[in-house]
């Protein structure tokens, strides 16, 4: 029997996560909107061709892919300098392999950030190991600026664990 798990939370937890940030940064005069998804990557056979669509996860099983993606939009009419998005991961997923040299990471709760091959975690033996994608905590993007009315898509490919 497969086990599955449904995506009503998982969906919940990233739609929180830019709405949040946007209430940080609408305080701060920030015009910037954010919005989520989370897509189900799934191979489709026709005719003997396989390919890939990005569909409503309805149930998903370990193992499956996820595209996890924030779009932002600037509503101003001054262009926004340094703009920071943070996503924590579910802890239903781990970071996939796929371009996660394109963002920083965290694998200590968002305190410290690098790319994943410059950081370590604690081996749980008094000393250090490399981290790996299981141990990132949260992903986080640097937007050097958004031009007014400039539009972008943010995105982290994940594995149900």
């Amino acid at each position: 029997m497969k086990h599955f798990i449904t995506l009503a939370g998982l969906a919940a937890t990233v739609a929180l996560v830019p709405a949040t940030h946007v209430a940080a940064q609408a305080a701060a005069g920030n015009p910037v909107t954010l919005t989520s998804d989370v897509k189900l990557d799934k191979v489709v056979v026709t005719n003997g061709v396989s390919k890939h669509v990005l569909v409503e996860p309805k149930k998903v099983v370990p193992g499956d892919h996820l595209i996890f993606s924030t779009q932002y939009h600037n509503n101003g009419a001054k262009p926004i300098q340094h703009f920071i998005v943070t996503n924590p991961l579910p802890s239903a997923v781990t970071l996939a392999s796929d371009g996660y040299g394109n963002f920083d990471v965290s694998v200590d709760g968002g305190k410290s950030w690098g790319k994943l091959a410059a950081l370590n975690v604690s081996d749980g033996k008094g000393g250090q190991r490399a981290a790996q994608a299981t141990d990132v905590t949260h992903v986080r993007w640097i937007v050097p600026a958004i031009a007014p009315g400039a539009s972008g898509n943010l995105e982290y490919h994940a594995i149900v664990r």
